[in-house]
């Protein structure tokens, strides 16, 4: 379960304040995927973060009884001048898991070579969201927070990163963030549009998806 109360987000943006969440008070169902739609802007990934923690918000919470990832795919945590195998033994410490087995996992799954043992200030974007992609899905979650991540790669890489996201749909739940409307009927129950501050809930997917191109036309 995730609650929002009276949650609102804003940013200064040209001295003037733009609110992204205007105070949204909504519970989303346990054991459900979610597709997060709306327009380049809405502020699908500043909810996402928000849902993480990795942003606070101006006032309202977030609450919840299971766990829930970092934004799947954002690399910004890392520390620069650790290598990628050293972040991800920092990661497995903080969450609790067996740290060789994450390492294991990471760098069979990554696909980055000797580069996993360098800096990760050396990466390319697409090694460090390769990197982030497996320190996520290394980690079992209650719900994933999807933020365009089977984009990264190559076909083959996409391929098996959609193969691994859907093995750990098997026992989890996502709110999944993507243009790619076959992603969303593939992975997800139910949707969320954002419009202007606003949230709205589909129990009917295919309603949310026309929705959302309502207001993309």
């Amino acid at each position: 379960m995730i609650r929002f109360e009276n949650l609102t987000k804003s940013f200064r943006v040209d001295g003037e304040r733009r609110v992204v969440i205007d105070n949204l008070s909504l519970e989303l169902p346990t054991g459900k995927s979610i597709a997060l739609l709306g327009r380049n802007g809405a502020g699908k990934s500043t909810l996402l973060k928000l849902i993480a923690g990795t942003m606070l918000p101006d006032s309202g919470q977030i609450v919840s009884d299971g766990t829930i990832s970092w934004p799947v795919g954002f690399a910004g945590s890392f520390h620069p001048d650790l290598t990628g195998a050293q972040n991800v033994r920092f990661i497995a410490r903080i969450y609790g898991v067996d740290t060789e087995s994450l390492i294991a996992f990471v760098e069979d799954f990554a696909e980055i070579g000797r580069h996993f043992h360098m800096p990760v200030r050396s990466y390319s974007s697409g090694m460090r969201s390769r990197l982030a992609f497996g320190a996520s899905m290394g980690i079992r979650f209650d719900t994933y927070l999807v933020d365009e991540v089977t984009a990264v790669g190559d076909q083959q890489f996409r391929r098996k990163s959609k193969a691994v996201f859907g093995a750990r749909m098997q026992t989890s739940s996502a709110i999944l963030v993507t243009h790619n409307m076959p992603e969303v009927r593939e992975f997800c129950d139910v949707g969320l549009v954002l419009d202007d501050g606003a949230i709205t809930y589909f129990e009917d997917l295919g309603a949310a998806i026309a929705y959302h191109k309502e207001l993309m036309d």
